[in-house]
């Protein structure tokens, strides 16, 4: 039976009813879970924090030899390059917080009206039941059905109304609350903005103030540029005898693996033929001569001798792993790049590295960037130990060490100590020489090592 059918004494219960035509959906705005952005952002400046740090602690080192030294300079280079960079991911922090306090706001508004909204249907049905809130009225209107199957749906659709009051009253408080929690979300976001607007501001004086001294040590060097060109030439030239000891060392090794390589491959060509005559044909049977052809001698790229499959092995996961490498020093930054690059006080000036300069503490430890075996260690013509370590058909070189902990044949794992770096008291420096090589060319390390963009 429809409700057509019912009769207009009913008509103020009737009003009512329409509300149970409506499906209440209220919306439900939890708080979101931190985007896997701003858990970067987070990582991101606490890593820079850590490294501003670290270049601080070296810094004053450096300053302790009271001399203005390059690598001063170098450092606070550095340091304004990280704090820049810093800066720039306080601000994308901020624009951040900025879309997620609109989206608040939006949501807020929209909490607003729905609560409103609640609160009126929830209103108007307090009106029609107490103007309806007389027994007598509602058991004159079940009697009031035209047949038992009207009277029982009238009876249903006051227990249900009764039911819809009892929810709508539910969703106003949980709508409220929700409201509520989205507020206080709301000023929270806003305080954390201002915490890192001021942590701008702070970070910006800073940089201010680096700048400065920059422009101190900068002027401190240029005014010594005479004296300074003269110890970067013998520098320079110093780099040069390194680079020539470092490739000849790299040649015997090459030339000594692949005299070792020649000798297994005669070795196991005698056993084979050896083989072959002890399985020939007794005597009185004629042998065939069989048809010999002629085999065209492969050349062999000398720069790469042939390797055990040991060797391919590690090869193969040394070359893995780029990009991947643990440093070579527990802390530290590169001080000086890869290939030629100008120098930072002297304009003009070019410098060239085969490798990278790694500047670290005062008595720090290089390390092995990776499992292989010990092929030399020499005197470097700069000063100091070196030591190369071969993985594979990749090698890795140091320099600049001090008291080494390794021998040649040794077989190094990962990590693994191989001696102290030198300290430089004139420059308040103590750094060290990374190189990594294939064959006979050189690669930029920095590429190689984890961390790096």
């Amino acid at each position: 039976m429809s409700l057509c059918q019912l009769k207009k004494p009913s008509n103020c219960i009737y009003a009512v009813l329409v509300f149970l035509c409506f499906a209440m959906n209220t919306s439900v705005y939890s708080q979101k879970a931190p985007t896997q952005s701003k858990q970067s952002l987070e990582s991101k400046k606490k890593k820079l924090n850590e490294e501003i740090n670290e270049i601080n602690s070296l810094l004053s080192e450096t300053k302790a030899s009271k001399k203005t030294s390059l690598n001063q300079l170098v450092a606070i280079n550095k340091k304004i390059s990280i704090r820049e960079e810093l800066i720039g991911t306080i601000v994308a922090e901020i624009q951040q917080l900025n879309k997620e306090i609109k989206q608040n706001e939006r949501e807020i508004t929209k909490l607003q009206e729905n609560l409103k909204r609640l609160k009126d249907e929830y209103a108007r049905m307090i009106y029609f039941a107490q103007r309806n809130r007389d027994s007598y009225s509602r058991l004159v209107f079940i009697f009031a059905s035209g047949d038992f199957n009207q009277a029982y749906m009238r009876l249903k659709y006051f227990q249900q109304y009764s039911q819809f009051r009892k929810k709508q009253a539910n969703e106003i408080v949980s709508a409220q609350t929700i409201l509520n929690e989205k507020i206080a979300e709301l000023k929270a976001k806003k305080h954390e903005k201002d915490l890192l607007l001021g942590n701008e501001e702070e970070e910006k004086v800073n940089l201010t103030k680096e700048r400065e001294g920059q422009e101190v040590v900068l002027t401190e060097l240029q005014k010594k540029e005479k004296q300074l060109k003269e110890e970067l030439q013998k520098k320079k030239r110093d780099a040069e005898n390194l680079q020539l000891a470092i490739k000849r060392l790299i040649e015997a090794e090459i030339k000594r693996k692949a005299e070792e390589a020649a000798k297994e491959a005669a070795a196991a060509a005698a056993a084979k033929k050896a083989a072959e005559k002890k399985a020939a044909k007794p005597k009185n049977v004629k042998e065939e001569k069989p048809e010999v052809k002629e085999v065209k001698e492969v050349k062999k790229d000398a720069t790469m001798p042939e390797l055990s499959d040991e060797a391919v092995e590690l090869s193969n996961d040394f070359a893995n792993n780029r990009g991947k490498l643990p440093w070579p020093v527990t802390k530290g930054y590169i001080c000086e790049q890869y290939g030629e690059h100008e120098h930072p006080a002297i304009k003009g000036f070019m410098m060239f590295n085969n490798g990278v300069e790694i500047c670290s503490s005062m008595g720090a430890q290089a390390r092995a960037v990776f499992a292989g075996e010990v092929t030399g260690i020499a005197v470097s013509p700069t000063g100091g130990k070196l030591v190369i370590i071969r993985h594979g058909e990749y090698l890795s070189v140091y320099s600049n060490l001090g008291d080494v902990m390794v021998k040649t044949g040794d077989k190094v794992a990962v990590k693994q100590p191989l001696g102290t770096i030198l300290h430089n008291e004139d420059e308040g420096k103590s750094s060290i020489n990374l190189q990594i090589w294939k064959g006979q060319k050189t690669m930029d390390p920095s590429g190689w090592l984890s961390g790096i963009k």
